[in-house]
């Protein structure tokens, strides 16, 4: 009886054995379907999301292009205002050079009619019979002398001729300065240097005008040191000027000048 329950028990136990290993096979099929069935799934999917997928990635693409593009647009007009800044600035500076050359060109022309007119004037003055006034015995000059090469300085100055008038007018001033011309000759001798464009040494002379007492040449000169700071270029020292010619000498004929000056320069 043990005999053969062995025998059972041996051949039972194969027969669960490949049961249980065709289960297992079974039940492994089943996940590999249910895994194939995903793949497929997922590759149907993809197959389907692919040209959205595709069309996303142009889409992507063309804006990128688009976007570098109007980046290099943006980039390319940046740089062309920057350019047409650069353009204006250059203009405006030049426009400032050139509106400054011509009202110092005006200046010139403007201080070279009255200064003729004046020297005309006096020439005209000192010709009419006078009485001589007295000079000191110290004095090269009588008042007759004096005159004489005062008018024939004057007239140098007028033809252009700036060499002998500066010699001229030196020499009254020197010889004679208490002269009662003496201070239209210092003033006149300064005329020649700023008529020369010698606008540094024109202003040493016209300071000097101001040492004369009493002389009625003082608010001609302040008025031309103004002009002649304003020809070499020293704005604020030209402003300063006309300004004193404003504060010191109100009255002046040469004040609506000043006025008119300073008004250019805060235009320009």
């Amino acid at each position: 009886m043990v005999f053969l329950s062995l025998i059972a028990v041996m051949v039972i136990t194969p027969v669960t054995a490949q049961s249980s290993a065709a289960k297992e096979i079974k039940r492994l099929n089943s996940k590999i379907s249910k895994q194939n069935a995903r793949i497929d799934s997922l590759e149907t999917q993809i197959q389907i999301l692919l040209p959205d997928l595709k069309n996303a990635l142009r889409a992507t693409l063309a804006a990128k292009q688009q976007t570098d593009s109007v980046a290099i647009m943006l980039i390319n007009r940046i740089n062309t205002l920057q350019n047409k800044i650069r353009l204006l600035e250059d203009k405006a500076a030049y426009s400032d050079s050139t509106n400054f050359q011509i009202l110092s060109q005006l200046v010139m022309i403007e201080n070279k009619i009255i200064t003729m007119a004046n020297s005309f004037t006096e020439m005209y003055a000192l010709k009419t019979p006078q009485a001589e006034s007295s000079q000191k015995a110290s004095s090269p000059y009588t008042s007759t002398s004096y005159k004489k090469q005062y008018i024939a300085a004057l007239s140098h100055y007028q033809n252009g001729d700036y060499g002998p008038a500066i010699q001229g007018f030196s020499e009254l001033v020197l010889g004679s300065p208490n002269n009662p011309l003496a201070d239209n000759s210092q003033y006149w001798l300064a005329e020649c240097y700023y008529s020369q464009k010698n606008y540094k040494r024109a202003v040493i002379e016209l300071e000097k005008v101001f040492t004369f007492p009493g002389t009625d040449k003082n608010d001609d000169a302040q008025l031309k040191l103004g002009h002649a700071y304003l020809n070499m270029g020293n704005i604020d020292k030209a402003r300063e000027e006309y300004l004193r010619l404003i504060d010191y000498f109100p009255g002046s004929e040469f004040y609506p000048k000043a006025k008119d000056a300073l008004r250019q320069l805060s235009v320009n």
